[in-house]
């Protein structure tokens, strides 16, 4: 009888593993990145600008990002509050606050976490003048 229950306790230890494994899908198959890399070009120093990126829903669920991270404190982003439906478009409002030395380029990356997806990272590229 303890075979049995060490039995069904493994079996359903290891579904619930391919469970999870099967709901992180990469990003590519559930979005298309409108860029993977956006050219803000040159920006004055510390007066940064704002600029959206845009996805596309290309999975037939809605698509929930869950989370926006930034790489840096110079770095502000907000998600969609509402589900992005198939087919349509979502938007990541993005804000930079050109803080850095002047003349320097830079290259930050902002990391878009889907629900049941594997994180994105999308990149943006400038120099402060």
């Amino acid at each position: 009888m303890k075979k049995f229950y060490l039995f069904a306790v493994l079996f359903l230890m290891g579904f619930a593993v391919a469970s999870h494994a099967q709901e992180a899908v990469p990003a590519d198959q559930v979005i298309k990145m409108a860029k993977e890399e956006y050219q803000l070009g040159k920006l004055k120093f510390k007066e940064g600008t704002t600029f959206f990126m845009e996805f596309t829903n290309i999975s037939k669920k809605p698509v929930i990002v869950e989370n926006v991270l930034v790489g840096c404190g110079c770095t502000v982003a907000e998600k969609p509050s509402a589900p992005i439906m198939p087919g349509k478009v979502g938007k990541i409002k993005v804000g930079y606050d050109a803080t850095a030395a002047a003349g320097s380029a830079f290259k930050k990356d902002v990391t878009i976490k889907i629900k049941g997806a594997q994180p994105k990272t999308v990149y943006f590229t400038g120099e402060i003048i």
